[in-house]
């Protein structure tokens, strides 16, 4: 259970077969956030499906007993021309999803524009811009290596920013509704948002109209 006024704990899943993200990052009142471990697992695609999906079984069960995360944030799959890569994807996400469900941890799913937007104020963020925002907010001495380890703590720190703190973010469907008003209760006063949760506060209203 998590104590009134404590950091929000969420684990973060970029999920691939050949390279999936883990991420543990504690979110503060304040927005601030403090990298607690993050590792890339997978297997080559030479593996059984059965063991490929094992390995990210036991990194993401390892973690969750380690670390007792208070929410789950998982990249949500989108469509793409390379089937395999999203069947691929879809195994992983399943299987880091059951593993939270059996420990009762809330699970939420954030597509990648809806990451980039929160983190570094634009939704078509390259790799590179997300790592040294990445980089920046978490205050670390170097950039996170490879690439999918920066994704898992953006992804991190965005549902914290969206949802964990100021508002569920854990229904996706009404988080990403025309109909619903803004998940940020300081809406009417964005001079105590950051940067880049102003630009998804405006990313909101224009597509409420």
């Amino acid at each position: 259970m998590r104590e009134p006024g404590s950091p929000l704990r969420v684990i973060a899943v970029d999920p691939g077969l050949t390279r999936c993200g883990l991420a543990v990052v504690d979110i503060a009142q304040n927005r601030s956030a403090t990298l607690v471990d993050v590792k890339v697992v997978g297997s080559a695609n030479t593996e059984a499906i059965g063991n490929r999906l094992a390995v990210i079984d036991q990194a993401v069960e390892s973690m969750l007993d380690q670390y007792a995360p208070h929410h789950m944030a998982v990249e949500r799959m989108f469509a793409q021309n390379n089937t395999p890569t999203v069947i691929g994807t879809a195994q992983a996400s399943g299987v880091v999803i059951a593993a939270a469900a059996r420990r009762s941890v809330p699970v939420a799913l954030h597509t990648p524009s809806e990451v980039k937007a929160a983190v570094t104020g634009n939704g078509n963020a390259d790799k590179n811009q997300i790592t040294s925002m990445v980089t920046r907010i978490l205050r670390l001495a170097e950039p996170p290596r490879p690439a999918d380890a920066a994704d898992a703590i953006a992804l991190a720190v965005a549902h914290a920013w969206r949802g964990g703190l100021y508002g569920r973010g854990l229904d996706t469907g009404k988080l990403t509704s025309r109909r619903t008003s803004s998940k940020f209760p300081t809406a009417n006063k964005t001079g105590s948002l950051t940067p880049a949760q102003q630009a998804w506060l405006a990313a909101e209203k224009r597509g409420s109209r």
